[in-house]
């Protein structure tokens, strides 16, 4: 999870988080070389003492002004299309979460496996334990399985809310009288920690979501407690 020492995105758990983390990088890159090239043009300019005064156009630097930025929005451009269609691709999914946002905690339900459903509220400060984190831990984790193709559908009851855990790549609205969907794949076990990314009323602030990856078999072994 994030600390106040991190200036940049979290360790990626899902492939579409490392291709987002790459596309970043990509783009923070090609702006650090726009801006060291204006920064040194604008520098020249201003310490030059030189001017022509006989010069009123010039054809090859406005060709040269005009299809640079054309070409670097090309370098930005496709490589932003081939991740925003890989982040809407649905594949085969092996299990279903359910997702419903609340004023304001979040209930999650397991379809797949009969009428596995519970509702996930905040632990209050004054119960956290010496390893808790404030204003993230839940009494009720979402527990999946690792290397697993998991479907989020994603709705709210009463107002607006966001379902957003930051090292998976997952942010998706839950909008009242809509299902939304996403997908996503865990690929290592920990403990990923979210927030409502919407501002939903008042408590806003005090419903997070953890999401705990386990193995197969440890998944497998939470449900039986659950049924």
């Amino acid at each position: 999870m994030a600390t106040w020492a991190n200036l940049g995105f979290q360790d990626s758990a899902a492939p579409l988080m490392e291709q987002l983390t790459f596309f970043h990088d990509h783009t923070l890159f090609i702006l650090l070389m726009i801006t060291v090239m204006v920064g040194y043009l604008l520098g020249t300019l201003y310490f030059n003492r030189f001017v022509n005064r006989f010069l009123l156009e010039g054809q090859t630097i406005e060709v040269v002004w005009t299809v640079i930025p054309a070409v670097t929005l090309i370098f930005i451009a496709l490589p932003s299309l081939r991740l925003l269609y890989l982040l809407d691709e649905i594949n085969q999914p092996s299990l279903t979460l359910k997702v419903v946002g609340h004023q304001w905690y979040w209930s999650y339900e397991y379809s797949d496996f009969g009428d596995v459903e519970f509702d996930s509220y905040m632990v209050p400060i004054g119960e956290l334990g010496p390893a808790g984190f404030r204003l993230l831990e839940v009494d009720n984790n979402v527990v999946l399985p690792v290397r697993t193709q998991v479907r989020a559908l994603v709705t709210a009851a009463d107002v607006l809310h966001s379902w957003a855990v930051p090292a998976l790549g997952v942010k998706i609205d839950a909008t009242p009288g809509r299902l939304n969907q996403t997908s996503f794949f865990i690929n290592r076990s920990g403990l990923f920690y979210g927030q409502c990314s919407e501002i939903c009323g008042a408590n806003h602030s005090f419903m997070p979501i953890v999401l705990e990856s386990v193995t197969p078999g440890s998944f497998l072994n939470w449900l039986k407690k659950k049924t």
